[in-house]
């Protein structure tokens, strides 16, 4: 019997990450949705894979006390000095070094989010279990998990793979640079469910060259009951179920899958 291969995480190149995703309707997008939805009095937030801070910040200054976490160090050196020049005190937010699935702490949250589609970087049951005890582990009685990710693009799934998908272009203003990013999706052979997704970065360096830079990771896919499912058998209750941002019903047209979901 073959041995299934392991899972190869999602890692950003930390210097372009901000200018990458930068004005993406859902990076726009859904951390006004969740503050909509939060109460307004000081909610106990843990983030998930928070990155560069995008969302922590913001949730921070709207009066939240916050942590991030990340197994990043790279991307969390940018989000402290995104927190020092938002004047962010640590009693507002922190951030820590930490694998989401290995995480343990002695405090409790109002909620625990995870954003922008990273529960999918969680390709096997045994990942997800193991990440939502934590999560569990981590609310209080009755907190919030909040996960968002994309619904399942049918026409990408057909197809087993797709050379050059989603070409973008991105200024990087730290480094003065112009990069290119395409991305490369083929399906797993040996793991249904799963694509191997590679971004494939150009720029030009001082001299005029070609520069080719490339990160792989591992994606799964989950459609809404499926999401329901993992959630309920780890001890969660879901509620509100949401297709985009403007707070519609998920259906198989909707590009989103938001899930609010209670601990029992």
């Amino acid at each position: 019997m073959t041995a299934t291969p392991p899972s190869r995480p999602y890692r950003a190149i930390a210097a372009y990450y901000d200018a990458e995703y930068a004005g993406g309707y859902v990076l726009d997008d859904d951390v006004p949705f969740l503050l909509r939805h939060m109460p307004r009095t000081a909610q106990r937030v843990l983030e998930l894979c928070c990155g560069t801070g995008r969302a922590a910040i913001p949730l921070a200054a709207a009066g939240h006390r916050v942590l991030g976490i990340d197994v990043d160090d790279a991307l969390l050196e940018i989000a402290a000095r995104k927190k020092i020049k938002a004047r962010l005190p640590d009693r507002r937010l922190r951030f820590q070094s930490a694998n989401a699935l290995e995480f343990t702490t002695d405090e409790t949250f109002d909620w625990v989010t995870l954003l922008f589609n990273t529960f999918l970087n969680f390709t096997t049951v045994d990942e997800q279990d193991r990440l939502l005890r934590s999560v569990h582990a981590c609310l209080a009685p009755g907190g919030t998990f909040w996960v968002d990710v994309f619904y399942p693009d049918l026409r990408v799934l057909a197809q087993p793979h797709w050379p050059q998908l989603d070409t973008a272009t991105f200024f990087v203003p730290s480094l003065n640079r112009s990069v290119q990013r395409t991305t490369e999706i083929r399906s797993s052979v040996v793991r249904p469910q799963v694509q191997e997704m590679t971004f494939h970065y150009t720029h030009a360096d001082d001299a005029g060259a070609t520069v080719s830079e490339r990160i792989a990771f591992d994606m799964t896919w989950m459609f809404p009951r499926e999401l329901s499912l993992v959630l309920e058998r780890n001890g969660f209750a879901v509620g509100r179920v949401f297709g985009d941002y403007d707070g519609s019903s998920v259906t198989p047209a909707s590009p989103r899958i938001i899930m609010m979901a209670k601990k029992r």
